[in-house]
């Protein structure tokens, strides 16, 4: 159960326009930003950060870069966000049967070598202490522009942020995030912890 309750929405009108950027990302706004409108800067913050990281215009796909957003999350250990990135990633055109092999993209052939080693980075760039090895930048180089690594590293820094808040907030899982990581996440011992309401 949450530490803090989300306020409604409408509880900022200032914050509008930066709400509908993560509408268009999840479809809804998640409470974790709803709880953090008691300071409305940081909201304004994060949608500048998220709107930079998360560029239509990157060289990175956007349902590839929420992947990335999943697996550092995954090393973190933050649940909320592990499930939050995948809706993202469907939204943003990744199918259900890629996310669905998501334990299994070491092997599958519905991920790319490119896209295995950025995975890889995801997990060891969320890490602490960090594990990203001279061995496995130099694995990104191979597959990866330093644009293109950039924008990668760009989305496990704004999920590290996140991961934090969620996690030491204990934030609300909201329906359709808890119905992926069930689907999805459960097979590798996702139960949403303390995100969700027992």
């Amino acid at each position: 159960m949450a530490h803090m309750k989300p306020l409604d929405k409408s509880a900022t009108p200032e914050l509008a326009d930066d709400f509908a950027i993560f509408e268009q990302i999840l479809g809804f706004v998640p409470n974790s930003l709803l709880t953090m409108q008691r300071k409305p800067e940081m909201v304004k913050g994060f949608g500048v950060l998220t709107k930079a990281v998360m560029s239509k215009d990157g060289d990175v796909d956007l349902g590839f870069m929420r992947l990335i957003a999943h697996f550092c999350s995954r090393a973190a250990g933050c649940q909320y966000c592990e499930a939050h990135s995948l809706v993202a990633a469907q939204i943003h055109g990744i199918s259900q049967e890629k996310l669905d092999a998501i334990w299994d993209y070491k092997t599958s052939d519905l991920y790319s070598d490119a896209e295995r080693v950025a995975l890889d980075f995801a997990l060891a760039a969320g890490s602490v202490p960090n594990a990203v090895t001279p061995e496995l930048f130099a694995a990104m180089r191979e597959h990866w522009s330093e644009k293109q690594i950039v924008e990668i590293l760009g989305a496990v820094c704004l999920y590290g942020f996140l991961n934090r808040w969620n996690d030491s907030m204990a934030t609300d899982l909201e329906e359709s995030p808890a119905a992926m990581g069930n689907r999805v996440l459960s097979q590798g011992g996702w139960d949403g912890g303390k995100h969700l309401q027992k």
